[in-house]
């Protein structure tokens, strides 16, 4: 048998765990260090985990100089991300790192350039990337059945979703609402056209739940956004509208939608968990007929046990180690989603000021 990759994982709260969860189904995987700065935590994280042999610090730069790896997995805190994203990088070790990408736009570009600088891997914690009927709608987008692309907006929300601890903390997640859920519907919404290069932003983010007792529990620690909505203009002319909310008196937002030129691709979201679709619809003119299609999930299936879905958590992280194995680039390269996080820039920015911005995104 080749020899295990050797990953290290820093930071080793929530998320940490659901990577972890992945890893231990790898037999080619494993988890030599983990370091978080809470002291302890890493310590437990890893006992948790029933990996006594794994090595555990206080700190990331100590792990990495001390530990031979071959890459590791980020899951600190959304403004920490960058910093041990770049240091692991400039030690030469691959990296895949949770969403969102950063907190600023200028951080994202420090990353990318460290990942190229030293011909490393740096991919982005994208999982509905994986999704079969993504994919699908993808796909269609992508052959051109659709036209040009001119129009496309984001669709979902949650009727109440305002998670707790770090998430709703300025200084450790950044942004709120736009960098738990947003970052996703971006990803989908502007993946599927090639992501175009965003060119101004003008946005509105408020705080009107989150900051209510009535509504939330934690209102007066609550600082970060818990809606906010965007108008992006970007290169070829598409226009990209965005809404995301964690609360709102509404079971959505509306539906995910591209518009083009010979026909449209609509994601119908309704009053299921989280962003659930209930159905897609594809939108074309046949023959001098105006055509509505369904198009339906599309589930693995054996004769034995039916129908079934793939865990694309666990097919992410897969994919990060496959690639390290196989010397593949990077699944979903942090290159396409500096584009993700111009826009996520763009909408604090804009709406801190309360005027549309330019979007500037700096050689590579």
């Amino acid at each position: 048998m080749a020899r295990k990759l050797r990953i290290g994982i820093i930071g080793t709260g929530g998320i940490a765990h659901a990577h972890m969860k992945a890893y231990k189904t790898f037999d080619d995987v494993e988890i030599v260090g983990g370091a978080d700065i809470v002291p302890g935590k890493a310590r437990a994280f890893l006992d948790k985990w029933e990996l006594p042999d794994a090595r555990a610090y206080e700190s990331a730069e100590e792990m990495i100089k001390e530990l031979e790896m071959d890459g590791v997995t980020v899951c600190t805190y959304n403004t920490q991300h960058a910093g041990p994203t770049v240091m692991a990088l400039n030690a030469g070790l691959h990296v895949q790192c949770e969403k969102p990408m950063s907190f600023t736009l200028q951080e994202g570009v420090e990353m990318v350039r460290a990942a190229k600088k030293n011909n490393r891997i740096l991919t982005i914690g994208f999982q509905p990337r994986y999704s079969p009927l993504r994919q699908h709608v993808d796909r269609i987008i992508q052959s051109g059945a659709i036209g040009k692309v001119y129009y496309v907006q984001s669709g979902g929300g949650r009727r109440t979703g305002i998670p707790g601890s770090t998430f709703v903390q300025a200084d450790k997640a950044g942004f709120g609402c736009l960098g738990d859920i947003g970052c996703y519907s971006i990803d989908e919404c502007m993946h599927a056209i090639g992501y175009p290069k965003p060119l101004t932003v003008s946005a509105v983010a408020t705080d009107y739940f989150g900051k209510n007792p009535k509504y939330w529990r934690g209102a007066d620690t609550f600082d970060v956004d818990d809606f906010s909505v965007a108008f992006v203009r970007c290169e070829g002319g598409v226009t990209f509208v965005f809404r995301q909310a964690w609360a709102m008196h509404s079971d959505s937002l509306g539906d995910t939608l591209w518009l083009g030129t010979e026909g449209g691709i609509k994601i119908l979201n309704g009053p299921q968990y989280i962003n659930t679709p209930n159905r897609v619809r594809l939108f074309r003119d046949l023959e001098g007929s105006h055509t509505d299609s369904l198009i339906e999930p599309i589930y693995d299936f054996d004769a034995y046990n039916g129908a079934y879905s793939k865990d694309i958590f666990a097919m992410k992280v897969r994919d990060f180690c496959d690639a390290i194995r196989d010397g593949r680039p990077a699944p979903i390269p942090g290159e396409e989603i500096l584009y993700n996080q111009a826009i996520c820039d763009g909408i604090y920015r804009s709406s801190k000021l309360g005027k549309e911005v330019d979007i500037v995104i700096p050689e590579i």
